[in-house]
């Protein structure tokens, strides 16, 4: 066996009880890796076709990489999974903190969980251990509360969790899983997953270090990154003021990137107030990071207004956070917006999929489609900061209009109807992150077709790749050699998008973090240094691939189509104002490009459906058999 995989895969059924550990050999590891790569093998292989994503059936799977829970900046982070309740087809998030890293060295590779427990549990796992213990008393409590209580149970600190607060329990869809209290496991609903399974939370202690085959080696290259970051990419911005800088926010207000009330508006002009410069200014007590990691990208925020109150341990607002409760809400207050993103960690509440839906609800209320009597009195309108709070409280605890837009905007527009559905921002019923599609149309390629919706991790970010600098010196390696406008969408651009996305895919399977600038060949050679294996940048792409396919064929088997690959329709045209007020994406452009990507990935040009030669090729011809019912 490779070192940095333990070949141990454990499960537990809380339906009975049952706890086992499945033993896996070098080539699974090999062939699916880690985090995304394991997510999307066992979803697809063992799941039962159909399974409603809050019934028993679901499985929630929290996979780690190979380089999880070693000395190695960017190397704590993991992937969690399930069938997703907002698009029916696959989710994966892609989270840091110290919960995977403790997971790893408790001796697996990966938890899978199934069924569903009687009453509220959670489990503790230590010192070999796996106890499915009583969590009846944390029900109804915060992240934060639960955290607090499980120590005090169990007489011990830095006990390390992945949680859910109120918003998972009471099973909203866009509700998300949160470790060591500030990180989310955010993208497709996971929380509501772990809400339907009664399970509150997973706590875990481990004591084993992972050897790796190299490991002068490995601790060599660690020491030179931890050496280096500042100069390297966007390393020293992130150990500065974590995500939201002012080139970023005002910036890309400037260009266009910056989105504003729900993609209905081009221009923001007080994005200086929400910027991480300003958080820095007035709010921001520290920086913090994961384990081994001297970047420190993580903000914590204290403050004590005459209005708000937000406590450190529960973290600090990032570029997604300050945009989607920012400027995508018409906010340019810093304390409410700081205030938010808490609200979200306490509840377990996904704060892209919160603030696009709250968008949506403020865009339905000025066009007169929800009314006072909809929302409880509240006057619902873009830069009402005090609503937005009290919609996010309402949507944990599905209350009132908070019970329609917990489960997400195409939801909600569903329920609502009276042309509603033209407002709800979303791709495979996920709100889209937090990049305009209109000015980055790589991206909104990435959005369209991508496995698990809106994901704007997995994406080209198309104006780094416009001009020469760090980003074309990335993707050159990837093949793509000359830059590219962002609004372009040749088959070049697509080409480019196409080899960026399975470059990242295969970051998410070796489980390695994208804000520590290590290059493609770096994560190869991180990788040999670990494992001992052979491993070369060949292999990695063709595992990128491996688990886009995987994830494909997935989402067709739930029943999802071609048809679900599609932007909402407002993207079709120009922002009213601003950079791209004469920049619409080319609906025929896009369509045209959505194809050849199917092309370029081995996937009918026509319905996306994989090829049995393209599954023959990746090592996965099994994956046939799971798409005998997809009909061409």
């Amino acid at each position: 066996m490779a070192q940095g995989v333990t070949g141990k895969i454990l499960r537990v059924h809380l339906g009975d009880g049952r706890v086992r550990v499945d033993e896996q050999n070098d080539l699974f590891y090999r062939r699916y890796l880690g985090g995304a790569g394991l997510v999307g093998y066992y979803l697809l292989k063992e799941m039962k076709p159909g399974a409603a994503p809050l019934s028993p059936d679901n499985m929630l799977i929290f996979a780690l990489g190979p380089m999880t829970g070693a000395p190695v900046p960017g190397g704590s982070r993991n992937c969690i999974g399930a069938k997703s309740p907002l698009s029916g087809g696959m989710a994966k998030s892609e989270v840091g903190g110290f919960f995977g890293y403790e997971l790893k060295r408790a001796g697996y590779d990966a938890l899978i969980v199934e069924g569903k427990a009687a009453s509220p549990v959670y489990l503790w796992i230590h010192e070999g251990q796996v106890e499915v213990k009583d969590a009846r008393q944390l029900w109804g409590k915060t992240v934060l509360e639960t955290q607090d209580l499980i120590e005090a149970e169990l007489g011990q600190r830095f006990v390390r969790t992945a949680t859910i607060g109120p918003a998972g329990e009471n099973l909203a869809a866009i509700s998300c899983i949160i470790t060591d209290l500030r990180n989310a496991a955010g993208r497709g609903g996971l929380g509501a997953v772990m809400g339907s399974k009664n399970l509150k939370c997973v706590a875990v202690k481990g004591r084993n270090v992972p050897q790796a085959a190299e490991r002068d080696r490995l601790l060599e290259m660690a020491k030179w990154m931890n050496t280096n970051y500042m100069n390297i990419g966007s390393g020293g911005s992130f150990h500065e003021l974590g995500t939201g800088n002012i080139a970023l926010m005002v910036g890309g207000n400037s260009i266009g990137n910056l989105p504003v009330r729900n993609w209905g508006d081009g221009s923001f002009e007080t994005a200086d107030k929400i910027t991480a410069d300003a958080v820095r200014d007035q709010y921001r007590v520290g920086m913090e990071a994961c384990p081994a990691c001297q970047v420190r990208c993580k903000k914590v925020v204290e403050l004590e207004t005459e209005f708000y109150k937000v406590d450190r341990r529960n973290g600090g607002p990032e570029y997604e956070t300050l945009a989607s409760f920012g400027s995508f809400l018409g906010i340019d207050d810093l304390a409410a917006v700081c205030r938010a993103n808490e609200l979200c960690s306490l509840y377990s509440l996904d704060v892209i999929s919160t603030g696009g839906t709250i968008a949506f609800a403020m865009e339905c209320f000025e066009k007169e489609i929800l009314t006072p009597t909809d929302t409880g009195g509240l006057d619902l309108r873009f830069g009402n900061a005090e609503a937005m709070l009290k919609v996010i409280d309402m949507i944990a605890h599905r209350d009132g209009i908070g019970d329609i837009l917990a489960d997400g905007s195409r939801q909600a527009a569903q329920r609502i109807g009276r042309g509603a559905e033209e407002y709800a921002m979303q791709v495979k019923g996920v709100e889209l992150g937090m990049h305009e599609p209109r000015l980055k149309q790589g991206l909104g390629l990435i959005y369209s077709v991508a496995m698990n919706g809106g994901d704007h991790v997995s994406g080209i970010h198309d104006t780094a790749f416009s001009q020469e600098g760090p980003g074309m010196a990335a993707v050159r390696a990837l093949g793509s050699l000359d830059p590219l406008p962002p609004n372009d969408l040749s088959a070049a651009k697509v080409s480019m998008a196409r080899s960026v996305h399975v470059r990242n895919l295969f970051s998410d399977s070796l489980a390695m973090c994208n804000f520590v600038p290590w290059t493609l060949n770096q994560h190869v050679e991180l990788l040999r240094a670990m494992t001992g294996w052979d491993y070369t940048t060949v292999e990695a792409l063709k595992l990128g691939e491996r688990v886009a396919t995987m994830g494909r064929a997935f989402n067709l088997r739930e029943g999802l189509t071609a048809e679900d690959d599609q932007l909402p329709k407002r993207f079709f045209g120009p922002t009213p104002r601003g950079a791209l007020k004469n920049t619409p994406i080319n609906r025929e452009a896009m369509d045209q490009a959505i194809h050849t990507f199917y092309n370029m990935m081995g996937w009918d040009s026509e319905t996306g459906i994989p090829t049995q030669e393209k599954l023959a090729e990746l090592g996965i011809s099994w994956v046939g058999e799971q798409l005998a019912s997809v009909k061409d």
